[in-house]
């Protein structure tokens, strides 16, 4: 695995957790930045510039042979955008040069869609079916973007279509294009095979993932029959996780026997993460409980973090650990489990939180204070995690690659 583009997508990260801190100590004094100008560059570069680059990186190096030049080029011209996105977004928000920046990174996205439509190589049906419906859910999800300026022209920012274009966009991004990727690499290193069994867990993968966008739809455009299509979208959603688990089991030897104990830990904690937001979601099913999640910021903003840091970037952290980018040490384990700690604090404390404001209990004493405490593990993982891979001079360029 290249160890330049791990670097760079790893401090695409720890700049993204930065803005996060920031935003989370202007709550205790003031920062000098736009509040929601920061959000949107917090947002986009941990999306765009860590997860995104992350599977690019990944998917390149584990699905394309020989790497051809115009892979690192487009890396490169996608980053510049995320470095475009990263200083325009705190100072202007959403205006000309960010979306400019983020346009360019689009197009890069579609550009990376058919280059590795052109030069995958595998003889894994698993791998074919899960990267390429992960490539197809990041393109669709586009289209939410797309609709964001009609919506504004026409109906404007506060418009029940401006609303659900944005969630399109995140649903199947976060949900379509980075969870199944990430599944796409897992599977790929565990040997997956095109048994009856994958063959059903891929079909309740993809219809799940359709039909639970029902679910923000409802948020904002009322109806009485999308209730009942998420109710059926999480049903399926539960036995498409029975199904990842059986298969999981059936190759559990590649993960918990031939891996050194902190990749062992990073799996399991993805796993668990994972587990967790797939019951979260089950209990959408109960009205009262959806309706309760959208109007508390709390719960939203710690099922993201849930989905993005605990499933999304804990398997991304399992496969830069399982790489021969750098090796077990002290300084490595205090790196990841700083990172692991700040992520279980925080998100029990949003919880706790959230619970507190649902019951009108009022606000946890010295509240903002501990989530800046806490908050400021996940930076300070991120930076030990970057240190020990570019103190770590004995690596090989690329890592075996396995078909």
């Amino acid at each position: 695995m290249p160890k330049k583009l791990v670097v760079i997508c790893l401090i695409n990260f720890l700049i993204a957790a930065v803005m996060g801190l920031a935003l989370r100590f202007s709550f205790l004094e003031s920062i000098g930045l736009n509040y929601r100008f920061l959000t949107h560059a917090h947002s986009h570069v941990a999306m765009l510039g860590w997860v995104y680059l992350m599977l690019f990186t990944l998917c390149v190096h584990y699905f394309i042979p020989n790497e051809p030049k115009i892979f690192n080029r487009l890396f490169w011209l996608t980053e510049f955008a995320v470095v475009g996105m990263m200083v325009s977004f705190p100072i202007q928000g959403y205006a000309a040069m960010s979306i400019a920046f983020s346009t360019l990174h689009i197009f890069c996205s579609y550009y990376f869609v058919y280059l590795i439509w052109k030069h995958l190589k595998t003889d894994s049906t698993v791998t074919e079916k899960l990267l390429k419906s992960s490539l197809l859910f990041m393109m669709i999800s586009t289209i939410g973007v797309w609709c964001l300026g009609p919506a504004v022209s026409i109906l404007g920012t506060t418009s029940a279509f401006y609303q659900i274009a944005i969630q399109f966009f995140l649903h199947f991004q976060f949900n379509g294009w980075f969870l199944i990727a990430v599944i796409t690499v897992f599977f790929h290193l565990l040997k997956v095979e095109n048994s009856k069994l994958f063959r059903q867990f891929f079909k309740l993968l993809i219809a799940s993932t359709v039909l639970t966008f029902a679910l923000p739809i409802q948020w904002f455009a009322p109806h009485i029959s999308l209730p009942w299509i998420n109710g059926v979208g999480v049903v399926l959603q539960v036995v498409a996780l029975y199904k990842f688990l059986q298969l999981i089991k059936l190759n559990q030897h590649l993960v918990f026997k031939q891996e050194y104990k902190l990749v062992v830990y990073m799996y399991s904690f993805a796993l668990v993460c994972f587990i967790l937001k797939v019951l979260f979601q089950a209990v959408s099913i109960l009205p009262e409980f959806s309706t309760v999640v959208y109007n508390h910021r709390n719960f939203v903003i710690g099922f993201i973090h849930l989905l993005m840091l605990g499933v999304v970037s804990g398997f991304l952290f399992a496969f830069i650990l399982k790489s021969n980018l750098l090796i077990d040490s002290k300084t490595l384990n205090f790196g990841i489990y700083s990172f692991l700690l700040g992520f279980v604090l925080t998100e029990v404390l949003l919880l706790s939180q959230g619970i507190m404001f649902y019951f009108g209990t009022g606000i946890l004493p010295h509240y903002y204070l501990l989530l800046f405490l806490f908050s400021i593990l996940l930076p300070l993982g991120i930076s030990v995690l970057l240190f020990t891979i570019i103190k770590h001079k004995n690596y090989a360029t690329k890592t075996a690659k396995t078909t």
